[in-house]
C-alpha cells in the first residue's frame, strides 16, 4: 500500500484511538481526520473530545449526534427481531459498529481521505465489524489497523506510549478496564475480568445498582409498542432517545440488566465480558410478552429460529448485506401486529410481567378458560390425537409383533 496522505480515523477518545493519531503521523506522515459518533456514550465521554483530538495531532475533527438514528435504524430492528447472542448478550457493542463505520466512510469520502483507520485489536470482533462495513461501502479505500502493525502488545505498553507522547488518558495500570458505552448498554472487559474464575468486582458496574442497594419496594413500569417498536413509557409517548433514557434510569435503579458472560468471539477465541443493558433488557422482555399475545405458534417458533441467525449477523458485522436486509423485511412483517402494552414489576435485579394487553391479541378467554365455552368442543381432541399419534401407534405395534416373533 502506498503511504496515504489523509486518513479518516474512527475516533473515540479512548486509550487506543488517542495514541493512534500521533502514531499515524509519526509512521505514515499523513493528515488525520478524527471521526466520532455520539451514540449516547454519556458520562462526559465526549466532553473535550475535539480539543483533545486537535491537541494530539488531528487536522480535522467531526462529531455527529447519531443517537436517534442509532435507535430507530439499528436498535429497534434488532428489538423486532428479538436478537440475542448466546442466550444473554443484547449486542450493544455489535449493533453500534456498522453505524460508526458508515459515518466514518461518509466523512472520508467528503473530505478526500485516501485511507481508513481504526483502533480495534487483532484479537477482537470489532476489527471484523468495521472492516466488513468498509468493504461494503468503500471497498477502494485501504485500511490501516495499527494493532496489527505496531510493537505495542498490551494496554500497559499503550499507556507508556501515551505518556511518552504527552497524550492525556484516563486509564492507569492499576485500573485498566476496557469499556464501550452507548445509549443501549455499556461493556466491561480486561483487568480482573480476564479470568473467568474471578467474580466481577462491584466497582466495575456503572449503570445499575447492586441488588443490595436497589429499592426495597417493587416498581411497575408499562412499555407501549406499535408494530414491534417501543413508543411509550407509563402511558407517555416519547421519542426514541428519551424513551430509552427513561427506561435506563428505571431499570438501573432496580439493578436490572447485568450480564456476566463467557462468549465465543467471531475470531475463534472465548472471552469474558460484563454488560449492563437496563432499559434494553426491559424492552426486549416486554416485546416478548406482546408476541405471546399476537403471534400464532408457527410464526412465533419460526421467528425464534431466524432471530438466532439475525443475532449472528449482527455479532459478526454483516449488517450491510442482502441477507440482513431481507431478514428485516421478514421481521417487520412478522411484528406488524405487535401493538399494545406490557407492565413489568421490577424488584431487586429481577422483574416479572404483571399485565399484557393488545388490540391484536389472539388470546381468547372463551377458548382458554377452564369453563368451556361454545367455541371449543373437547371431543375434537380425540381425532386430533389419533392422527398425530398414528405413526407412533404403528411403530409400537410393529415392535411388539417382532418381539413376539423372537419368543
Amino acid at each position: 500500500m502506498n503511504k496515504p496522505k489523509k486518513v479518516a480515523l474512527a475516533y473515540s477518545g479512548g486509550l487506543d484511538t488517542s495514541i493512534i493519531i500521533p502514531w499515524l503521523k509519526e509512521n505514515y506522515g499523513c493528515e488525520v481526520v478524527a471521526v466520532c459518533g455520539d451514540i449516547g456514550q454519556g458520562g462526559g465521554e465526549l466532553k473535550g473530545l475535539e480539543k483533545k483530538a486537535f491537541k494530539t495531532g488531528a487536522s480535522e475533527v467531526y462529531v455527529a449526534d447519531m443517537r436517534e438514528e442509532f435507535l430507530t435504524d439499528y436498535v429497534w430492528p434488532m428489538v423486532r427481531a428479538g436478537a440475542e447472542y448466546e442466550h444473554k448478550y443484547l449486542l450493544g457493542t455489535s449493533i453500534a459498529r456498522p453505524l460508526l463505520a458508515k459515518k466514518q466512510v461518509e466523512v472520508a469520502l467528503e473530505t478526500g481521505c485516501d485511507a481508513l483507520a481504526h483502533g480495534c485489536t487483532g484479537k477482537g470482533n470489532d476489527q471484523v465489524r468495521f472492516e466488513l462495513t468498509y468493504k461494503a461501502l468503500a471497498p477502494h479505500l485501504p485500511v490501516i489497523a495499527p494493532w496489527r502493525e505496531w510493537d505495542i502488545v498490551s494496554r500497559e505498553d499503550a499507556i507508556e506510549y501515551a505518556a511518552q507522547h504527552k497524550v492525556p488518558i484516563s486509564q492507569t495500570t492499576k485500573k485498566i478496564y476496557s469499556r464501550d458505552r452507548n445509549i443501549w448498554h455499556i461493556s466491561h472487559e480486561g483487568g480482573a475480568l480476564e479470568d473467568p474464575k474471578n467474580a466481577a468486582p462491584e466497582e466495575i458496574w456503572m449503570l445499575t445498582r447492586s441488588v443490595q442497594d436497589a429499592p426495597n419496594k417493587p416498581e411497575d413500569v408499562t412499555i407501549g409498542f406499535v408494530a414491534g417498536t417501543p413508543v411509550s413509557v407509563n402511558g407517555k409517548k416519547m421519542p426514541a432517545v428519551a424513551l430509552l433514557e427513561e427506561l435506563n434510569k428505571i431499570g438501573g435503579k432496580h439493578g436490572v440488566g447485568r450480564v456476566d458472560l463467557v462468549e465465543n468471539r467471531y475470531v475463534g477465541m472465548k472471552s469474558r465480558g460484563c454488560y449492563e443493558t437496563p432499559g434494553g433488557t426491559l424492552i426486549m422482555a416486554a416485546h416478548r410478552e406482546i408476541e405471546g399475545l399476537t403471534l400464532d405458534r408457527s410464526l412465533a417458533h419460526y421467528k425464534q429460529q431466524l432471530a438466532l441467525d439475525y443475532a449472528d449477523l449482527v455479532y459478526g458485522g454483516l449488517w450491510f448485506t442482502p441477507l440482513r436486509e431481507s431478514l428485516d423485511a421478514f421481521f417487520t412483517k412478522a411484528t406488524e401486529a405487535n401493538t399494545g402494552e406490557v407492565t413489568l414489576r421490577l424488584y431487586k435485579g429481577g422483574f416479572q410481567p404483571v399485565s399484557r394487553t393488545s388490540p391484536n391479541s389472539l388470546y381468547s378467554l372463551d377458548i382458554a378458560s377452564f369453563t368451556m365455552g361454545a367455541e371449543y368442543d373437547q371431543r375434537d381432541a380425540r381425532g386430533f390425537i389419533n392422527l398425530i399419534g398414528l405413526p407412533m401407534q404403528v411403530r409400537a405395534s410393529l415392535m411388539s409383533a417382532k418381539k413376539a416373533k423372537r419368543k
